[in-house]
């Protein structure tokens, strides 16, 4: 089983400064809504120690030290604490603010996964062939892969991703309820997709079935966007980030 731990680790590190701008962000818009109550509960803070959530944290790291060999990429997929402003205390419509405020983390995390293609791309053109320049590109890659994958992962409407609140103030209010049961399931459904449905289907020997490689997609669709904003063939940012 080979582990390239230094990705591991890059690919850790990243999630972590990820995850609190993630929902730094959360809370910022709620405060600029009107709702201090992020602010009060401690969430408008730069802390990691705030935002962080022990599970979350926990499939990130199962997922980041994959081996490399497997069908699914070592990647940076987890979630933070989920931040809970109170809607009627913001200067809009309950539902308009919620909306806003649950589509802030990843539209913010996008925006850094973006913003750190395009240091990639003025970057590589003048690092040279050491190891530190090697290093420092693998890093940015990293960094904007997974704050993308992190935008791209809270899609899933499932609770506590950002998806499951923007559907729930989509939806009429018979529906919403009925779909608010789902909530004290969404992490046991989010580890089974991502995590034990993989390792079943590894051990089954079907692990390129795509049901079990969800992670690789939300990684590919990540690489996708950089390749976008680079210029630079899909193939090679894959090199650039596992080597």
């Amino acid at each position: 089983m080979i582990i390239n731990v230094l990705l591991a680790l890059m690919i850790v590190i990243s999630f972590l400064l990820a995850i609190v701008l993630h929902e730094w962000a959360h809370a910022q818009v709620a405060s600029w809504l009107g709702d201090q109550t992020p602010r009060l509960e401690g969430r408008q803070t730069l802390s990691l120690r705030a935002h962080l959530d022990p599970v979350g944290l926990v499939m990130c790291l199962i997922l980041a030290f994959q081996p490399l060999f497997l069908a699914v990429p070592p990647a940076g997929l987890g979630w933070g604490k989920p931040v809970k402003p109170d809607p009627w205390k913001m200067r809009v419509p309950a539902d308009t603010g919620v909306l806003l405020v649950a589509c802030a983390g990843l539209i913010f995390s996008l925006i850094i996964g973006l913003l750190a293609a395009v240091l990639f791309r003025f970057l590589d053109p003048i690092l040279d062939s050491s190891f530190f320049a090697h290093v420092l590109r693998q890093w940015v890659v990293v960094f904007a892969s997974v704050n993308i994958s992190l935008a791209l992962f809270n899609l899933i409407p499932l609770y506590p991703l950002d998806g499951y609140q923007i559907l729930y103030t989509l939806l009429p209010s018979k529906q919403a309820v009925q779909f608010s049961r789902s909530a004290i399931y969404g992490p046991f459904i989010i580890l089974a997709l991502f995590f034990f449905l993989p390792f079943i289907g590894r051990l089954a020997g079907v692990d390129e079935f795509p049901l079990f490689r969800l992670t690789f997609y939300i990684w590919l669709g990540a690489l996708a966007l950089i390749s976008l904003v680079t210029g630079h063939p899909i193939n090679n940012l894959m090199s650039t980030y596992l080597v």
